[in-house]
């Protein structure tokens, strides 16, 4: 046996005799303390530089990270870390990302997910591994419908909360005829599709639909032209982030609006408004549960938000909706402890819903059996350019629609967790 094999033997031996002394002590520990050593890991799943960046990305991570600085604040003894990647809005490289984090860095939590595919697949990783699953950015209304789990809850808007709160007010407007343009996958499929539903509902029609490829599309210019073309008194905008600047910025350049023809983006948030200018954007209509300007608590957490952003940005509905959820779950972590968390997303569902949602974000709001997050929900119109006072100053409240009224009703969504 040679000098090298002795010491590497000795070495094996020590570590082995070292383990097991280190193990031997982890087990005389008191269950709370060893529960207290075990990190609670948070992954932020998002779109950093794609169509969607803007109004998720760096903001979202941005709000889980004051979510988890206050946390901390209050709760000293129980470790959090974030994570954050960039799933380039592609559902293969979200469901490597989210099989790695769930699998070998210990993640519980993941979040955010701007892409309602991507979303889809990985509440399906979640219920296969137990982990819990908080969507923020996706918003396609299957996802608490047909496509409900046990362990994935829907946090800040959806495609049926929000165009129901527009569509609506827009047929008692007159505006009883539609044409919609739609980015062809999940998320502007299903909002295409629960507008239309609100459509027919209000006694307007819808007179033809025109999808285009998402998200290589740019130029919007032959779909808005056909959607004129059709004698529809309204355009709607089954799309969002980027796709909802350029194509309301080219239907002003070709004078829709001008002609009384009205243009509606039913997947619109407060970052469209600023990028697409005023002077464009007035009298749009877009629905949020959340505005920085609404209340003091919202402005209170709006300022504290744009003064951490780069941009100077205000949050939406979904960036902020990252602090509520964050915050609602953690304070599930203190309930029934780190190693029960971490255990099981289910039973952490379960925590969640057995403790009151209010904060400054939403106000209240309540967990559904089908992994809705319901709140109220507000229909706001882009100010004109002279009536803004500031950069983020876009908006002037139309209504606001309680949160029994404001999303699906739970005997319709088609959830088989509820509807056996």
């Amino acid at each position: 046996m040679t000098e090298e094999m002795t010491m590497t033997q000795t070495i094996s031996r020590r570590s082995a005799l070292g383990s097991g002394l280190a193990a031997g002590a982890a087990l005389a520990m008191p269950r709370i303390a060893r529960a207290a050593d075990q990190t609670i890991r948070i992954g932020v799943l998002t779109d950093m530089a794609g169509t969607y960046a803007f109004l998720t990305g760096e903001g979202s991570v941005l709000a889980t990270q004051f979510a988890i600085d206050d946390f901390r604040k209050q709760h000293p003894e129980i470790k959090v870390e974030l994570l954050s990647a960039d799933m380039q809005l592609k559902p293969d490289v979200a469901l490597a990302i989210a099989g790695d984090w769930f699998d070998s860095k210990g993640v519980d939590l993941l979040m955010d997910l701007p892409l309602s595919s991507a979303a889809i697949a990985v509440g399906e990783m979640a219920k296969a591994k137990d982990k819990l699953a908080i969507f923020t950015g996706a918003a396609s209304s299957i996802l608490t419908g047909e496509r409900c789990g046990p362990n994935h809850l829907h946090w800040a808007y959806d495609t049926w909360g929000v165009p129901h709160a527009i569509v609506a007010a827009s047929v008692k407007d007159g505006g009883d005829s539609w044409y919609f343009i739609t980015a062809d996958y999940a998320y502007g499929q299903q909002l295409a599709r629960d507008s239309a539903s609100f459509v027919t509902a209000a006694g307007g029609k819808v007179l033809g639909e025109a999808r285009y490829p998402f998200p290589t599309t740019t130029d919007y210019s032959a779909f808005l032209l056909q959607a004129k073309a059709s004698g529809a008194k309204v355009i709607g905008l089954a799309n969002g982030g980027v796709d909802s600047n350029n194509c309301i910025k080219q239907a002003a350049e070709f004078g829709i609006m001008a002609s009384g023809v009205k243009v509606v983006g039913v997947g619109l948030l407060v970052n469209n408004i600023p990028a697409i200018g005023l002077t464009a954007a007035q009298g749009v209509r877009l629905a949020e549960p959340y505005y920085w300007d609404l209340n003091d608590g919202t402005r209170a957490f709006g300022r504290r938000f744009q003064a951490g952003m780069k941009t100077g940005a205000m949050p939406n509905s979904a960036q902020a909706g990252q602090y509520s959820a964050t915050m609602h779950y953690l304070k599930a972590v203190v309930a029934m402890g780190p190693e029960k968390a971490k255990a099981s997303g289910r039973a952490a569902i379960a925590q969640m819903k057995a403790i009151p949602i209010q904060d400054a974000i939403y106000g209240t709001s309540v967990i559904r059996e089908d992994g809705r997050v319901i709140h109220d929900m507000h229909l706001f119109e882009a100010k004109a350019p002279a009536e803004s006072k500031e950069e983020w100053d876009v908006l002037k409240l139309k209504s606001t629609i309680p949160m029994g009224q404001a999303f699906r009703p739970l005997a319709e969504d088609g959830c088989p967790l509820v509807h056996t």
